[in-house]
């Protein structure tokens, strides 16, 4: 049974752990009460013991990221990192972004890790799996630690966000870009403030990213739009404006997503869909799945981020011609050769 959904947060259900061997479902039998409509956000701390995250993905530019939080309050419907909560015994629901968990030691790991004999520097990402810059940074400040140890070893970074508060950091991200060492890649998927109040609930308003756009560019920092995700029959017709208008504030470079539904994913964005466009969920399923071969999502490398198909084709197409038209040019590519590691016997 649907729950109702839960003022500004973006998953109307919660569904329950995929480990689990035993599985309850909420009936409504009549003694049923609605559970409170606020969900409180919680922290915990993550002890893990190391910070960097490899990878060997073919479909993204890097091989190497840091995520200084698990969960993430901006509450994406969308998000492809939700199913990674279940590993902390938690529903990739709700839990994913009221239960987050925190990497206090996440500045002093990073510098143990690069401080390394065999370490060798590539341009690592900030938030690629969740936000860096989500509410929760504005008090426990753990990105900005990150940063000052990157800018202090001149390792190049890669900042994925769609969150203003990266301003706050301008004052080390430029002088990283005047060394090029430094990009923001800004998630922008749709520029009409109400399906974005649902879809990403506690994200920037779309505006408030396109100002910081600007700011950024203002500030000499390469500012990458990423559209992503790209939502058939919802958001796709937006494809070019979303384009015009960031080129407009600055950015130089550019790149889409269509939209992705693994695991609990799936399961999370269906009922999202039938909760708030009701009258065009099967029409908008429907053209997901002509994407996808049929289904509603198909994992493979080199598909998984563009989707196959008249449609997907199109959209690529559209894409390519609006990417020329407006002389978007691919990112330059951030400098290694000036990484500093520090000394064996430093102390941080």
């Amino acid at each position: 049974m649907s729950k109702a959904p839960r003022k500004g947060r973006g998953a109307t259900i919660d569904p329950a752990n995929r480990f689990h061997e035993q599985l309850s479902v909420p009936v409504d039998d009549g003694w049923y009460r609605e559970a409170p409509n606020k969900v409180v956000t919680s922290l915990s701390v993550d002890n893990s013991r190391s910070i960097i995250n490899y990878n060997k993905s073919p479909d993204v530019p890097f091989d190497r990221s840091i995520n200084p939080y698990r969960g993430c309050e901006h509450g994406c419907i969308y998000c492809y990192a939700r199913p990674t909560h279940a590993y902390l015994d938690l529903s990739p629901g709700l839990d994913f972004e009221s239960k987050l968990f925190v990497k206090p030691k996440a500045a002093d790991q990073l510098y143990q890790a690069l401080s390394k004999p065999g370490y060798r520097a590539a341009p690592l990402a900030l938030g690629a799996n969740t936000d860096a810059y989500q509410p929760v940074e504005r008090q426990q400040k753990i990105t900005r630690q990150i940063l000052k140890v990157l800018h202090k070893l001149k390792h190049p970074v890669v900042i994925v966000t769609k969150s203003s508060l990266v301003e706050r950091d301008i004052d080390i991200l430029s002088e990283m870009a005047a060394d090029g060492l430094a990009q923001v890649a800004m998630s922008i998927t749709t520029l009409n403030a109400g399906i974005a109040r649902h879809m990403e609930p506690r994200a920037a308003t779309p505006n408030k990213r396109l100002e910081t756009m600007g700011k950024l560019t203002d500030a000499g920092i390469p500012t990458h739009l990423m559209i992503a995700p790209l939502v058939p029959m919802l958001t796709d017709n937006e494809l070019e404006l979303i384009m015009q208008r960031s080129r407009d504030m600055g950015a130089s470079s550019c790149s889409y997503v269509l939209l992705r539904l693994p695991l609990e994913v799936d399961e999370l964005f269906l009922d999202w869909l039938v909760t708030y466009y009701p009258d065009r969920a099967e029409r908008i399923m429907n053209r997901i799945r002509d994407c996808h071969q049929g289904e509603n999502y198909r994992s493979e490398f080199g598909e998984r981020q563009t989707g196959s198909g008249i449609f997907a084709d199109l959209i690529g197409r559209r894409f390519t011609l609006a990417q020329k038209k407006l002389g978007y040019r691919a990112p330059k590519p951030l400098r290694c050769d000036l990484f500093c590691p520090p000394g064996q016997m430093d102390l941080f």
